[in-house]
């Protein structure tokens, strides 16, 4: 085993793949710190403390510590998991998709840019829902503001930092998966 993590140094190639695996990884590191804008950390976090052990703690778990802090990746790679089930899903119903997966490396490209775009739009609607929900949840919390200037500019400033922060994630994802 010690001679594999030798190897990995000793092979250019092999070594430059993990380097770079770690540099990505690194970045989704620090992004997982970067806060999104308009919530008051201290009081989500007093939030989350008061809810015990309820689904917001998988939520979180799923997103890596990410939601409890709401950061640019609160919500995590799950949009783009999920997109991928329900195209693996359609696959079986939609006939044109099924003759897709079958056509080799051209539908392949086709059926992951389609889950890119489920993703996307999934990651809307799912932060648009968590806008709401932290607007809801600020007011009736009891531990003090958590949306710090709620309304339809805290809305659509959370829609497109989460939507853009999974994108990003999606795509370091496969960047990992290409070159690393």
């Amino acid at each position: 085993m010690i001679q594999s993590f030798k190897n990995i140094w000793n092979i250019p190639e092999l070594r430059r793949r993990v380097l770079y695996t770690l540099g990505l990884l690194a970045i989704y590191r620090i992004g997982g710190h970067i806060p999104t804008p308009g919530v008051d950390n201290a009081n989500l976090l007093r939030y989350f403390e008061s809810q015990g052990g309820s689904i917001l703690g998988y939520v979180d778990l799923f997103a890596g510590g990410n939601f409890r802090r709401f950061t640019v990746f609160a919500l995590g790679i799950m949009p783009y998991i999920t997109a991928s089930i329900i195209l693996q899903l359609f696959t079986v119903i939609w006939p044109y998709l099924e003759k897709l997966s079958k056509e080799g490396e051209a539908g392949r490209r086709k059926i992951t840019q389609w889950t890119r775009y489920g993703t996307v739009i999934l990651s809307f609607i799912q932060a648009f829902g968590v806008a709401k929900w932290l607007e809801s949840a600020s007011s009736s919390a009891g531990v003090g503001q958590i949306v710090r200037h709620p309304g339809i500019a805290f809305e659509l400033l959370t829609v497109v930092t989460l939507t853009s922060g999974t994108a990003f994630i999606m795509w370091l994802g496969e960047q990992i998966s290409e070159r690393g």
